[in-house]
């Protein structure tokens, strides 16, 4: 019978009132170890310290409770406690336009693909470690024969890296990844985005005048990179179509399109293998499909970027006009030879 079972009988004798009491305060006693800060004890002795099962043992025999841990854990799970990991929830400051700025979105991406236009989401993925190394997840292995990896992946220069840079085409279900092997720059972001209109978009839309670009706010496609925006313009230029940019407030990437229609898919397709080689990286990710119809497209793309500085002269020639609605999000950059 539980501690609060015996207090509802209403009928407490010798041994019996002894034992609520003793109980009781190891209760209250473990509350106060396990969350101290909520507990008002900034002297418990597990502020800044792990709280397993043996410290907590410990520092009760030093409250003077002695208990085993056997015992202590199904006291833990009868008091609502449970082995517990961390909860990515908290988005920093939310924006007050937040909400508008989704149906902002929204409706632009709408009025795209209702004429006909295309539209797309893009974003660059972690870069991976191209190598043996441990990659997450699992995979179905003959028993006891796991895949051996290198026991360290620590930062290396020396270690190539893949870098995948994804477009998803909003109207068709289709992803197309460009590879890079040296840096996730402004330049090698808007070369994915050409290499995407050069192998599928302009097939796909012979007759398109403009292309609806959604991005978040940070990386090398951040509105407030200079470089970005200089690229676009000559991408502009080269395709003859007008740019509509809209990039999601900050802190919330996680809804842009491509990585929960794309990239996750992308991450299941290759969990528990090691991304031996630029090559099998590039078929794992072309062989990515779903029961929805997804198709994947992927290529390397060996040029190796560097950092640029961008001339005032160069920005000021950038043929860009901002919406409305918040213009530092949402702008239109057209060819040069067109009136803004």
């Amino acid at each position: 019978m539980s501690a609060w079972s015996v207090a509802r009988c209403g009928v407490l004798v010798g041994g019996d009132a002894r034992w609520l009491r003793s109980t009781l305060e190891v209760v209250g006693d473990l509350e106060r170890l396990i969350d101290p800060a909520t507990r008002g004890d900034p002297e418990s002795p597990l502020r800044w310290t792990s709280k397993s099962l043996a410290k907590l043992c410990v520092a009760l025999a030093g409250m003077g409770h002695e208990i085993s841990e056997r015992t202590l854990g199904k006291l833990l799970k009868r008091q609502g406690f449970r082995l517990q990991g961390n909860h990515k929830t908290r988005e920093g400051a939310q924006h007050p336009d937040r909400d508008g700025q989704f149906e902002h979105i929204n409706e632009t991406v709408k009025q795209a693909l209702a004429q006909g236009q295309p539209a797309i989401s893009i974003d660059c993925k972690k870069k991976e470690l191209v190598g043996d190394y441990k990659n997450g997840g699992r995979e179905w292995e003959p028993t006891g024969k796991p895949v051996q990896v290198q026991g360290h992946d620590f930062p290396d220069p020396e270690v190539p890296k893949a870098v995948p840079y994804g477009v998803y085409d909003l109207a068709n279900n289709e992803g197309y990844v460009s590879v890079g092997l040296s840096a996730e720059t402004a330049q090698f972001a808007v070369a994915s985005i050409q290499a995407w209109w050069q192998h599928l978009g302009r097939e796909r839309f012979p007759h398109a005048r403009t292309l609806t670009i959604t991005a978040d706010c940070g990386g090398a496609n951040s509105p407030r990179v200079h470089l970005w925006k200089v690229e676009l313009q000559r991408l502009a230029d080269e395709t003859g179509l007008d740019l509509e940019l809209c990039h999601f407030p900050p802190g919330t990437s996680k809804w842009n399109k491509i990585e929960h229609r794309l990239f996750s898919f992308i991450s299941l397709n290759w969990r528990g293998r090691p991304l031996e080689s630029y090559q099998l990286i590039l078929e794992l990710i072309a062989s990515t499909t779903t029961s929805t119809g997804l198709k994947v497209y992927a290529r390397m793309d060996p040029t190796v970027y560097s950092k640029i500085m961008v001339t005032k002269d160069q920005l000021a020639a950038v043929n860009i006009t901002g919406n409305d609605w918040h213009p530092e999000w949402n702008y239109r950059i057209t060819p040069t030879d067109h009136s803004p």
